[in-house]
């Protein structure tokens, strides 16, 4: 009886007063970052549209005549996150198994492991545990932001799509990752999916540094309704 009625309180409470709500957050001292580049490693299996993710945000372009990563390739994307320079390392490394023991070597040191799958194939999504297993071992778990990205949303059917989401939702819950859904071919969600990547990899930097420093700086405060230099944010995309 007593939790029902802690439960009913809750449920009657006023409604926020509009002089309680808060758009001003206390902003890091941003010039203890020394290390302004973060790496980003893309695995998954071969012709799950990796390639195609990376080239759509760096290029604005899909590239329609596929063809294979070969070892890995690179791309170098900046950003201003806060007024400060940020770029992202974007590794994308090969899916085809011949190339595995080439592409594992550029595992190391990486900030962000992005493990994708094709959202119109469950075989890669059933990979995808494996493929972050690989990754993680040359990286610490406690240091690395996690992506489970389903693309090629726009060629799965909408009971094959539904049916695949959730087994990909249950997945990113186990290995606490952010689930995303993108469209590399129309662009849906690329964007903000990759600002979401900047924007939390630039506040691991940060806190990091922070951390290693030994400080806690508190300078300028940030109107959240005036930064149109943040990258957005968004809760898992599905």
């Amino acid at each position: 009886m007593r939790v029902c009625a802690s439960i009913s309180c809750i449920s009657m409470l006023p409604p926020v007063k509009k002089d309680r709500v808060i758009t001003q957050l206390p902003k890091l001292w941003i010039s203890v970052l020394s290390f302004n580049v973060a790496k980003v490693i893309v695995v998954g299996d071969v012709a799950v549209g990796k390639t195609c993710l990376i080239s759509r945000f760096c290029k604005g372009a899909f590239e329609k005549n596929y063809k294979a990563t070969i070892g890995v390739d690179f791309e170098m994307e900046r950003f201003e996150v806060l007024d400060v320079p940020f770029s992202l390392q974007l590794w994308d490394t090969a899916g085809q198994e011949r190339f595995k023991c080439i592409a594992s070597t550029y595992y190391r040191g990486a900030q962000a492991i992005i493990v994708v799958f094709d959202l119109s194939s469950v075989g890669s999504l059933a990979h995808a545990r494996q493929w972050l297993e690989d990754a993680m071992k040359e990286n610490d778990p406690s240091s690395v932001l996690l992506f489970l990205v389903g693309t090629k949303k726009d060629l799965s059917s909408p009971d094959l799509l539904a049916q695949i989401e959730q087994e990909a939702m249950r997945l990113s819950e186990e290995i606490k990752a952010e689930y995303w859904a993108v469209s590399a071919k129309s662009g849906d969600g690329v964007k903000d999916f990759f600002f979401r990547v900047a924007s939390l990899t630039f506040e691991a930097n940060v806190l990091s540094e922070l951390e290693r420093s030994g400080s806690r700086h508190v300078g300028d405060i940030i109107n959240s309704t005036e930064t149109s230099h943040k990258p957005k944010k968004k809760p898992n995309c599905c």
